[in-house]
């Protein structure tokens, strides 16, 4: 699981659970996530490439390349592998691994919180507090850099909370549930 990126961290003197302090270009990841995203570096770097370079000398076999729409899907498909190549190289060569976020009701990158706009218990949403590179189908992101994710982050379940909407002006929202991501 991706625990999203590392926000302002205050040196720890407890043993028990050491905090460094770190800048916003770490991305805090669980072990499991690291190795996802590894694991999905090695295949583009290894088969995935040589499947592209298959199709494209394929497509090339086929004549004019000006005319080749086979070729310039290929080529689009392999920019499209090497610029995810270069996202993940530069995102592992940042991370930190790290364990998942404690249950403990305090909101932070690596848990699913729930909110109430305006107090309204009926106007709800639940979200993911991670990078984007976590990103799934199965529940709406939000960084934790952005306006909502800044203004939740350290409070606590029950707490009200205010964030910066885009056009300057405040919402607050109430924390109902924050707990630890699950995949």
């Amino acid at each position: 699981m991706l625990l999203g990126r590392a926000m302002l961290c205050i040196p720890s003197t407890d043993e028990e659970h050491p905090v460094t302090q770190t800048s916003e270009n770490v991305t805090w990841l669980t072990q499991e996530a690291y190795n996802k995203l590894k694991d999905e570096l090695e295949y583009l770097t290894g088969p995935a490439r040589t499947e592209i370079a298959a199709k494209i000398a394929a497509a090339r076999e086929e004549g004019d390349l000006r005319e080749n729409g086979g070729y310039h899907a290929a080529k689009e498909e392999q920019g499209k592998q090497e610029l995810r190549v270069r996202q993940l190289t530069q995102l592992l060569e940042n991370a930190k691994v790290g364990e998942a976020p404690a249950a403990d009701g305090v909101v932070a990158p690596g848990m699913v919180v729930t909110i109430a706009f305006d107090g309204d218990e009926d106007d709800t949403l639940t979200f993911l507090l991670a990078s984007r590179e976590y990103a799934s189908a199965d529940i709406e992101t939000y960084s934790p850099q952005s306006p909502l994710g800044t203004g939740v982050i350290g409070h606590k379940v029950g707490d009200d909370a205010e964030y910066e909407l885009p056009n300057g002006k405040k919402a607050s929202v109430r924390i109902l549930k924050a707990e630890p991501y699950r995949d």
